[in-house]
């Protein structure tokens, strides 16, 4: 596999994210109880999630560390160095999406001492651990607990089994919802690609397995954003991805990418449907590609000591 092209592909998906940063910022908005908060604290939370993964595993003075470390100081900013966080947690004492926005800027060390401290009043109570949820929230909520420093209010094992990939499904029921809820499965199981021995052996098998076809599949419809996110999943288990079929996704996801660094969420695909360019259905993938390109750039190097 080429490390340039994966390498390129990562760069310019975060040159696309600085040159587009304002978009990302938050307005006054951000905390009335009317606002979308997929439009404005969401972007916010996967930029920092994205730029940490992409700090940890780059070294100092690269491009890409330079270019993560900047914007994932610019998020923080934008947050009032943690301050919006206690903010909106007094607004809604038991919403789960603040702490999961907050979860990466506390792995990175950017913490908030008073908004920690209001969690720890929170997270105990009856009402925080019996919220109604699908499995899958259940394993994103218990992840973001413990990198926002509070002890997990269950164990993973107990969603785990109820969610689609925990059970195994046939391969050939894998479509988009499916592919989303699978994908975010690994992550919190993974910590995000961080621990590679998250996934137990009997999930991993099954994800090795059927994985390329599901890869497959979503390259043929030009699903980007999935396509991505199923590259960061081959790049956060036990065994490091295929070679051949990795570097031919990679060549893929690579043509699809503007010349400015961007990459829609879907492409024209077979039917020939429209593209559409603009920041909200760009973000997302984007910083998908940048996050899964540089797992897939640490597994390359894997036992060279050192990062990317």
């Amino acid at each position: 596999m080429s490390a340039d092209t994966v390498r390129g592909v990562a760069e310019a998906a975060l040159g696309w994210a600085s040159g587009r940063r304002l978009e990302f910022r938050l307005d006054d908005t951000a905390l009335d109880a009317a606002t979308d908060v997929n439009r404005t604290w969401k972007p916010l939370g996967e930029l920092a999630l994205a730029c940490v993964a992409v700090r940890d595993r780059t070294r100092l003075g690269e491009n890409l560390h330079e270019l993560a470390c900047d914007l994932l100081a610019f998020a923080w900013e934008q947050t009032r160095r943690g301050e919006r966080f206690l903010d909106l947690q007094r607004l809604e004492p038991w919403a789960t999406y603040p702490l999961e926005v907050y979860a990466p800027f506390s792995s990175a060390g950017l913490r908030h001492p008073g908004y920690e401290e209001f969690l720890r009043a929170v997270v105990p109570t009856r009402s925080w651990r019996r919220t109604e949820q699908l499995p899958n929230r259940r394993l994103a909520i218990r992840n973001a607990e413990r990198r926002g420093g509070q002890p997990p209010s269950d164990a993973a094992s107990e969603p785990l089994g109820r969610t689609w990939l925990g059970g195994l499904p046939e391969p050939w029921a894998f479509e988009r919802m499916a592919g989303y809820t699978a994908t975010h499965v690994v992550f919190h199981l993974t910590d995000w690609g961080t621990d590679t021995g998250g996934v137990p052996p009997r999930l991993a098998d099954y994800l090795e397995t059927w994985l390329p076809a599901w890869l497959d599949t979503c390259l043929d419809d030009d699903h980007w954003d999935l396509a991505c996110e199923l590259l960061a999943v081959a790049a956060s288990l036990p065994q490091p991805p295929p070679r051949a079929p990795a570097e031919q996704a990679w060549a893929r996801v690579a043509e699809a990418q503007d010349a400015d660094g961007a990459i829609p969420e879907m492409g024209p695909g077979r039917r020939g449907r429209p593209v559409v360019r603009d920041f909200v259905n760009c973000y997302h993938s984007t910083l998908m590609a940048a996050f899964a390109a540089v797992l897939t750039l640490a597994r390359l190097t894997e036992g060279q000591g050192a990062p990317a």
